[in-house]
């Protein structure tokens, strides 16, 4: 197979609803849409979702344009292989840049499995056909609106809340989110945002998050650093309440020493932190074979890196809820058709092939801040 056409799309989406983390808040993405083109007229697409700051990560939104114009599309472009797994040994020169490469690779695994007939979720070796979605909702103003953003959600039947949490807010939300919906599945994600027990702070930050074991949550996701094995390994070993790792597991070898090292008891995979739908793959093998449960995080992706987290999640390990919830709970209109919905906390995997829904080029056209096209 041979990508001929590759176009890279800068596309903007409003969000419903402002979103804010431990580090910026948002009121739109920014993400690029990867379309690539075989020699017989079949079109994949993948998406980087990569945020427009560099908090989340080093990539952003800007130098991952650059990588792919640079160096992933002119390695892709007119080479020959026969699976997506081959995609990621075309560029092995270039460190890091993971959601890049990840845009990249997935255009190239809806591509594959368009040509060949097979919906993604049964390329991946994906089993079920739904889905449990989880809802991510962000730092609020006050309590009193985060109580009505999560009963909001409640209502339309997801059965998993994760709370962003930070410094400053953290134990007295979850306690006002546990005593109003006492039986819900409740995690935090702290997105790195505590000082490890070398900073300043680190001592007090420990007792918080230990303060937060008696409401009975879920898990508490990456409190410190992104490489701070050490101190995620010590609150492994101090909270009854599970530890997920998220920004500290980029490659394999991140993983393999976070099960070295007992830091952490829970993952959250994301292909686009990881590189793409093969590592992504491959790490739920990895986590599943460890004894760790597994689940599938997101980066408020569009339509197109949407499907292919759902289709992730259809494999055996990904046990917990996911973050795959309706298009609807992010954008008013998302690029695909139909969007993704979800019933009583349900997503239903496609089963046409490739994502299974159609791309919606008059919405990335009228959404599009920049566009460019590469031939082989």
């Amino acid at each position: 197979m041979r990508a001929t056409e590759i176009a890279l799309h800068d596309v903007e989406l409003p969000l419903r609803h402002a979103f804010e983390t431990s580090s910026h808040r948002k009121s739109s993405l920014r993400h690029l849409l990867v379309e690539m083109t075989s020699e017989d007229g079949w079109v994949g697409w993948g998406e980087i979702a990569s945020p427009v700051d560099p908090f989340y990560a080093p990539e952003t939104t800007t130098t991952a344009w650059q990588t792919a114009v640079q160096h992933l599309i002119p390695t892709v472009l007119g080479a020959e292989w026969e699976h997506p797994d081959e995609i990621a040994g075309l560029y092995a020169r270039v460190r890091g840049n993971y959601f890049a490469k990840a845009g990249v690779e997935m255009a190239a695994w809806t591509l594959w499995t368009t040509t060949h007939s097979v919906p993604l979720a049964h390329a991946l070796g994906g089993e079920r056909d739904s889905v449990i979605a989880g809802v991510s909702l962000g730092i609020e103003p006050d309590i009193d609106v985060l109580l009505t953003q999560v009963g909001r959600h409640v209502e339309s039947g997801y059965p998993r809340v994760k709370l962003k949490i930070a410094p400053g807010w953290d134990v007295e939300p979850v306690r006002a989110v546990r005593e109003t919906f006492p039986n819900l599945d409740v995690h935090v994600d702290a997105n790195g945002a505590y000082p490890g027990s070398s900073e300043s702070g680190g001592e007090e930050a420990f007792e918080v998050l230990r303060a937060l074991d008696p409401f009975r949550l879920t898990m508490v996701e990456q409190p410190f650093a992104p490489k701070n094995f050490s101190d995620h390994a010590r609150l492994t070993a101090a909270m009854d309440t599970p530890v997920c790792l998220d920004e500290s597991v980029e490659t394999l070898d991140d993983l393999r020493t976070a099960l070295a090292l007992n830091a952490g008891n829970v993952l959250n995979i994301k292909v686009s932190r990881m590189g793409g739908l093969s590592a992504a793959r491959d790490a739920h093998a990895v986590s599943s074979a460890a004894g760790w449960p597994v689940w599938c995080g997101g980066m408020h992706e569009f339509g197109v890196g949407r499907l292919a987290n759902v289709a992730l999640s259809s494999l055996s390990g990904f046990t917990l809820p996911s973050d795959v919830s309706a298009s609807g709970k992010y954008y008013a209109q998302d690029i695909i058709d139909p969007p993704v919905t979800a019933e009583q906390g349900v997503v239903q995997v496609p089963t046409a092939p490739g994502l299974g829904h159609r791309v919606r080029n008059d919405v990335i056209t009228a959404h599009a801040t920049r566009q460019q096209r590469f031939h082989a």
